[in-house]
């Protein structure tokens, strides 16, 4: 069986892709994550799961795979990346309160050899409508400073939407587990 490198230090990423019970190694992809000029939130995130996967694979030699993945939150045509501020979050939460968010998690398995596999799952939150305390209770309670949009939807982050429309609930978290298994059995994975 092929061996598995997890191209993320993220520890959302890490905790899901345990879920499948493979044995797998952790690398950070050294990529730069800035956007491109006019890049649309779904192309970047495409781009930088792509990067991160290819970036990992190249350093490693046969029968070695590297999964990357990469959310982008889009808002109103806007990218939205990980607020990293208590600041930043709030405003970011506020800027979602009572609107759609569209958030493009997209993954990529590469091979050393060049071969890729990838997919994109796209998860639509409707943000119910949010009171400045509300938003400050919740970014204080829970610090969402690392996650692209603001907020924790495994935690009390769920407490903000209205709804959640999409085909994978772990995409939301960081890592599509359906695409993800269903990449893995396609490059020689035995899953389950």
């Amino acid at each position: 069986m092929p061996q598995l490198i997890l191209a993320s230090t993220s520890v959302y990423r890490r905790d899901l892709l345990q879920r499948l019970r493979l044995p797998f190694a952790v690398a950070r992809p050294e990529v730069d994550e800035t956007a491109l000029p006019a890049e649309a939130p779904r192309d970047l995130a495409v781009r930088l799961a792509r990067a991160k996967a290819q970036a990992v694979a190249a350093a490693q030699t046969d029968n070695v795979w590297a999964l990357g993945s990469d959310q982008v939150a889009e808002c109103e045509g806007r990218a939205l990346g990980k607020p990293g501020t208590r600041t930043a979050a709030i405003a970011q939460l506020q800027a979602m309160a009572g609107k759609r968010v569209y958030f493009h998690t997209a993954l990529c398995l590469a091979h050393p050899d060049g071969r890729t596999l990838a997919d994109i799952d796209v998860t639509c939150v409707q943000f119910r409508a949010l009171t400045t305390a509300e938003i400050a209770r919740y970014v204080d309670a829970e610090q969402p400073f690392d996650c692209a949009g603001s907020f924790k939807s495994e935690g009390l982050g769920i407490s903000l939407f209205e709804a959640i429309e999409n085909r994978d609930p772990t995409a939301l978290i960081g890592l599509p587990m359906i695409a993800s298994a269903r990449l893995l059995r396609q490059a020689g994975f035995i899953v389950p």
